[in-house]
Order: C-alpha cells, then structure tokens, then sequence
C-alpha cells in the first residue's frame, strides 16, 4: 500500500490537476476571511469551503491514469487497493491543506467572539477547528467516492451531482459537516468553544462505507 500511496501522490503532484481546487480554495479564503475577524467564525467558514475540494480532489485522484496503466496497476496490486490509494492520496492532501489553513486562521484572526466583546480560548479553538476540518474533508472524500468513477462513469451525471452532494452535505440539518461547522459559528456568539467529536465520529463512519462500496465496484466495472 505505501507504494500505492506514493505513485498516487506522484501522479497527482507532477499532473497539476490539484491547482484548480488548491486556487479555488485560495480564492474563498481569501474573499471570506480577514484579519481581525472571530476565530471561531473563520475556522468554521475555512472548513465549510474544504468540503467540495476534497470532493474534488477525489475526482481528480481516481482519473489521473490513463486506462492502460489503471489497468496495469490494478493487475498488478488488485483494483480495491489501487483505488483505495487514490482516494486516501485525496484525503490526506484535502486533511493537509485545511490543517494549514487553520493554522493560518488561528494566526490572523481575532481570539474574540462574534461581539468582539469575550474572548475565546485559542488552543481549545485551534483543536476544535482541526476536528471540523477533518470532518468536512471525511465527508468531502465520501460525496468525491459517490460521485466518481466507478460509481458515476458519465461526466455530465458526475459532476453536477458532486456540486449537489457537497451543498446537501453543508446545509442539511443532521449532516455531519453542517453539525462541526454550525458548532464553530455558534459558539462564537457565546465565545463557547463545541469540540466535534461526534459530527468527526458520523463523518468517519460514512466516508468509510462510500470509499468501501466504490472500491468494491472497481473489482466489477472496467474503466
């Protein structure tokens, strides 16, 4: 498996398909965020955006090789594993970019609540906005594994239903990442900081069932 992981993380690092979704990130963070805002208002907000990049990051990991050295690779370690690979490649690279972005959330913004008039906790905000950010990219994998070859062969099946999957999964009540990232906003009306464990726990659980019912598939379906 760790050869696996490294092909993949060479593919996706020499293709430069990760550039659109890293320049999109760049761009909401960028519109969304400024210095001196509540921190736990901008963890919230980076890790909400995190979600459709790592959903896209799993589309363009399951499609970086051609079909004759998909079908090498699969041949010579077994489809689940390869496409296990790539799908772990795309959520440890959406894990990495929201921890580095939290980081530079805690550093720009303000320790305060949404009044600016208590403060908040920085390390206890810090941790929490980790959780969410794992919990958005967890179900960002599982919306990216769903909606990907080789459960959704057809593009122009595929990627609207990505765009809707990701937006369900933001604002639908009960959903794992709408429960992290309402926790962060809402306490930062309170200067309450709502660590997320049980929304990470869900997310956890259903990216684990989408990555096993794709890889499943892949031993079924030709590319």
């Amino acid at each position: 498996m760790t050869a696996l992981l490294r092909y993949q993380t060479a593919l996706l690092v020499r293709s430069q398909r990760w550039l659109p979704p890293f320049l999109l990130y760049a761009v909401f963070l960028g519109i969304g965020l400024q210095g001196g805002q509540p921190i736990l208002d901008s963890l919230g907000y980076a890790a909400a955006f995190l979600l459709p990049v790592a959903a896209w990051l799993v589309r363009i990991c399951v499609a970086n090789e051609p079909p004759a050295a998909r079908a090498v690779v699969a041949a010579a370690a077994g489809p689940a594993r390869a496409h296990l690979a790539s799908v772990l490649v795309a959520l440890s690279s959406a894990a990495a970019l929201g921890t580095i972005t939290t980081v530079i959330v805690a550093l720009i913004s303000d320790p305060v609540s949404s009044d600016h008039q208590k403060g908040v906790p920085v390390p206890e905000a810090v941790g929490a906005g980790l959780l969410a950010v794992l919990t958005c990219a967890l179900l960002g994998v599982a919306v990216g594994a769903l909606t990907a070859w080789p459960v959704l062969r057809s593009t122009g099946r595929a990627v609207p239903a990505l765009l809707l999957a990701a937006l369900l999964a933001l604002v639908v009540s009960g959903s794992p990442a709408h429960a992290a990232v309402s926790g962060l906003v809402g306490g930062s009306h309170t200067a309450t900081v709502h660590t997320p464990v049980l929304p990470l726990a869900a997310a956890t659980l259903l990216s684990a069932a989408a990555i096993a019912a794709a890889c499943a598939l892949t031993s079924r379906r030709s590319p």
